[in-house]
């Protein structure tokens, strides 16, 4: 991924082409349509949105034919819905790229939103609920988030409300797709061996977007919540699960990238401090590992882990007595933090063999970000991040009166949790 080319159709319509060795190519469509846009009374209408474009549209009219254009040339394709924006992506064989944009076109800008398909895609978007419910995993990671913003739409689960599953309605979609589904919000990402010509002739062929403006903007963030330190769900597990951790910085702060340096030496990784330190000397969890989510205001740092339920406390107590150690002594190593930049690097490389990532880290930049950085962009910044400003980063965002945890897991008090909390 050394470049890009970026362009903009009459109507608004974003695209930016990556030509990589490869392949295969991926066609993204990003479009600003996440659970940030919405009220709560219809909080997950951007989820239950995404489902409803593979139900049928003009050309291929249900789910059947979605499925057979993709599969008769061996392609994947998907969708995925997150606070800032949603995605739609279809990766195939470069000779059959026509297929991606035929298909992705129709069902994104011509969708019937059928009211029987409407009634069918309730019970599975009920029973995928259930799934996150039932997966401590992933439900943790949405309690602490709850937890960290409070009542507002950073705080609220993407996929939504059994009430908003139960009720929505094909009115509800039309005008939500009217309001957001617009040229001037998407951004086409392509990625793969390809030609930018060629592909901006089938943009211009395919994507036709009716509405050139979107009109609903996302909520303005709140600021993080100080109600409560601990949210839990008592729950009968074999392990319990927990996120401790603190507000963090938005994607486009200026020790972003120390910030993300600061987890991997903290629980990036197999060597990093949470890995040996908590699991690998005393046995406490089957995984632990510390990470940075960023959107576009805000953010946080945290560490996830599935512990012992007969060592919850020696769990938490070990897990904020490496926060407190990073607190008390900020100046990390210097192998420490040239090691987390060669892993950091060289993920990211790694990662962009892949078209499907390459479309999806330029994508998202053009979407919500001034400006794209390159692979080499991104490297430079990585490498100028210093000891100090890794150490200034831990002060900063380590402090015990900020710190919050999320839990599942047998019954406890928000007492017995708050007592290990104080460093």
């Amino acid at each position: 991924m050394k470049s890009f080319t970026e362009a903009k159709l009459d109507n608004g319509l974003q695209i930016i082409t990556t030509s990589i060795p490869s392949d295969s190519i991926t066609l993204l469509v990003l479009v600003g349509a996440g659970s940030r846009y919405e009220e709560k009374s219809i909080n997950g209408i951007s989820h239950f949105i995404e489902h409803m474009f593979f139900k049928g549209a003009s050309r291929y009219k249900n789910t059947k034919e979605v499925s057979e254009a993709i599969d008769s040339v061996g392609g994947q394709f998907n969708a995925f819905t997150g606070k800032e924006y949603a995605g739609y992506y279809v990766k195939l064989a470069k000779e059959s790229k026509e297929v991606a944009f035929d298909v992705i076109s129709d069902m994104l800008i011509n969708p019937t939103f059928d009211p029987a398909e409407i009634e069918k895609e309730r019970g599975v978007i009920m029973e995928e609920l259930n799934m996150y419910q039932d997966t401590p995993m992933y439900q943790i990671g949405w309690d602490f988030e709850k937890l960290l913003f409070g009542s507002q739409p950073m705080g609220w689960d993407q996929i939504g409300t059994k009430e908003l599953i139960n009720s929505v309605t094909k009115e509800q979609f039309m005008q939500y797709h009217d309001q957001l589904y617009s040229s001037t919000n998407s951004v086409i990402s392509v990625a793969g061996n390809i030609d930018h010509d060629e592909i901006m002739d089938q943009i211009n062929r395919y994507f036709q977007f009716n509405i050139t403006e979107k009109k609903r903007e996302w909520a303005a963030f709140e600021g993080y919540s100080t109600d409560k330190k601990v949210i839990m769900q008592t729950k009968k597990t074999e392990q319990a699960h927990l996120v401790i951790g603190f507000p963090g910085y938005k994607t486009t702060h200026p020790d972003f990238f120390a910030e993300k340096l600061l987890s991997i030496v903290l629980g990036g990784n197999m060597s990093s401090r949470m890995f040996l330190n908590v699991r690998e000397a005393q046995g406490l969890c089957y995984y632990i590992s510390s990470t940075v989510d960023d959107y576009s205001d805000c953010g946080h740092f945290s560490t996830s882990a599935g512990v012992d339920v007969n060592r919850i406390d020696q769990a938490v107590t070990s897990i904020v007595k490496e926060y407190k150690d990073l607190r008390d002594n900020p100046m990390i190593e210097a192998k420490e933090l040239e090691k987390a930049k060669s892993y950091l690097y060289g993920k990211l490389v790694i990662n962009l063999e892949d078209s499907q990532e390459v479309a999806h880290l330029v994508g998202k930049q053009a979407l919500l970000q001034e400006g794209v950085k390159t692979l080499d962009m991104i490297h430079e910044l990585i490498k100028k991040v210093s000891l100090e400003d890794v150490a200034r980063v831990a002060s900063d965002i380590m402090r015990p009166e900020k710190m919050k945890l999320a839990y599942i897991g047998p019954e406890r008090t928000e007492e017995s949790f708050t007592s290990l909390m104080d460093f």
